[in-house]
């Protein structure tokens, strides 16, 4: 069964950002129909940035998603309803890179008006256009280091992508 979304402005979003992203998650996904990734995240957040609604995510470079973010414009966010619990965990923590996660988790992929990869099975979906990126650290902020001293062994990118479009089941 197909589902039907229709186009909302993100400020119709009713939904508590605090819960969507930390108990909820949501699929990142990069990439055409021919070639994207997905995976599960609980990190990031939603706001106002230079009169714009944005999104913003991470994504540690090790990961099989990052290639795909970092080639293509966009990526879209998708939450689902708690069925899709254990969907969301093997996405999470299973690399596309050596794992057929469609095949495991049997998503339908869908297409954006854009080309970008969203899910028939989502109840919410933003479409977002990368404004800003940049790379964070998690420091040891007791200590009295300068942040300079901290090696970039273990850090994530942070997007920041413009919300273009939502599409909210019907």
């Amino acid at each position: 069964m197909t589902k039907t979304f229709k186009p909302i402005s993100p400020k119709k979003i009713q939904d508590n950002p605090f819960v969507m992203l930390d108990n909820d998650w949501m699929l990142i996904t990069a990439g055409t129909k021919h070639s994207y990734n997905m995976m599960t995240a609980a990190w990031g957040g939603m706001g106002i940035l230079w009169k714009k609604p944005v999104a913003y995510i991470f994504i540690r470079p090790t990961r099989y998603t990052y290639q795909f973010t970092e080639k293509h414009d966009y990526f879209t966010l998708t939450f689902f309803e708690e069925k899709y619990r254990e969907i969301l965990s093997i996405c999470g923590t299973k690399s596309g890179r050596d794992f057929n996660k469609m095949k495991e988790v049997n998503l339908t992929p869908a297409e954006t008006k854009k080309g970008n990869i969203y899910f028939q099975e989502a109840r919410l979906v933003m479409e977002c256009r990368k404004l800003y990126k940049d790379d964070i650290r998690e420091p040891n902020f007791l200590s009295k280091e300068p942040l300079k001293n901290y090696p970039l062994k273990d850090y994530h990118r942070m997007y920041i992508g413009e919300i273009e479009e939502c599409l909210a089941e019907i």
